[in-house]
C-alpha cells in the first residue's frame, strides 16, 4: 500500500460546488473507476480521501490536490490519471499523480490572480481606487474567526501585490498566508475595496498554487 496525490484543476462550473460536495464527487468517480484504493473501515465504508487546502466556494483552481492510498504498490500513476478523468465531471481535470514529499501542514501560503470589475464604476476609477487603498497606512476589514468577528489590518499582506488595468478589468496577483496559523482570504480586500468605491464589485479569483514555509511549491 502507498500514498499518492492526485493533481487536480477545479474550474468552470464545478467552482461552484461546495468543498463537501466536491469530496462526494471524488469518492463517486473513484468507486466508479474501480481503482484499487484503500476503504476506511466502520458503519461507513468508503474510500478514504483527505484534501491538502479546501478551496473557497466559487474559486478557481489550477494546482488542487487530494492523497488517497493505494493497495497495489506496483500500479502505474498514469493509470490512475486516466481512470479518474473518465469518471469526473466537466470542470474537474486530474492533471498529474505523484508521491506526496509535502504534508498538508506544511503549507504556509498560495498564490492568487483576481479579476475585478463593476457595472457601477469605470476600469480606471476602479484601478485608481485600488491604488489608493493599497498606499493607505492600513486597510482595516472585519474578519470572521473562531472567536466572533474581529478587525483586521491586511496591509502588510497587499503590500507585495502586482496589479494592472486592461480594458474590461483590475487585475490583481498576489501570495498570500494559506494554512492552519494564518489565512487571509483575497476577498478581504475586495470588500475593503467596495468600502471605498461605494460600489459593488464583481470578482473573478483563481488559486494559482500553494507553498511551503521556505517558498517552495508545494509537493
Amino acid at each position: 500500500m502507498k500514498n499518492v496525490r492526485v493533481w487536480f484543476k477545479k474550474d468552470d462550473e464545478c467552482r461552484f460546488i461546495s468543498h463537501l460536495d466536491l469530496n462526494r464527487v471524488m469518492i463517486r468517480a473513484i468507486v466508479k473507476s474501480r481503482l484499487p484504493v484503500w476503504y476506511t473501515e466502520g458503519f461507513n465504508v468508503h474510500p478514504y480521501i483527505t484534501f491538502a487546502l479546501p478551496l473557497s466556494l466559487g474559486f478557481r483552481g489550477e494546482k488542487e490536490s487530494m492523497d488517497m492510498r493505494i493497495l497495489d504498490d506496483k500500479f502505474r500513476l498514469s493509470d490512475i490519471k486516466e481512470a479518474l478523468n473518465l469518471c469526473l465531471p466537466h470542470g474537474l481535470t486530474v492533471f498529474d499523480v505523484t508521491e506526496p514529499v509535502n504534508k498538508p501542514g506544511d503549507i504556509a501560503g498560495a498564490k492568487f490572480k483576481m479579476r475585478l470589475s463593476s457595472d457601477e464604476i469605470s476600469v480606471k476609477e476602479l484601478y485608481d481606487n485600488l491604488i489608493d487603498l493599497l498606499d493607505a497606512q492600513e486597510i482595516l476589514v472585519d474578519k470572521k474567526t473562531k472567536k466572533g468577528v474581529k478587525k483586521i489590518d491586511i496591509k502588510e499582506y497587499f503590500k507585495d501585490s502586482k496589479h494592472y488595468d486592461t480594458d474590461h478589468d483590475v487585475v490583481v496577483r498576489v501570495i498570500l498566508p494559506q494554512g492552519s496559523t494564518t489565512n487571509i482570504n483575497p476577498t478581504l480586500l475586495i470588500k475593503a475595496l467596495e468600502d471605498k468605491c461605494s460600489a459593488e464589485i464583481y470578482y473573478d479569483i483563481t488559486r494559482v498554487d500553494v507553498f511551503v514555509e521556505d517558498g517552495r511549491s508545494f509537493e
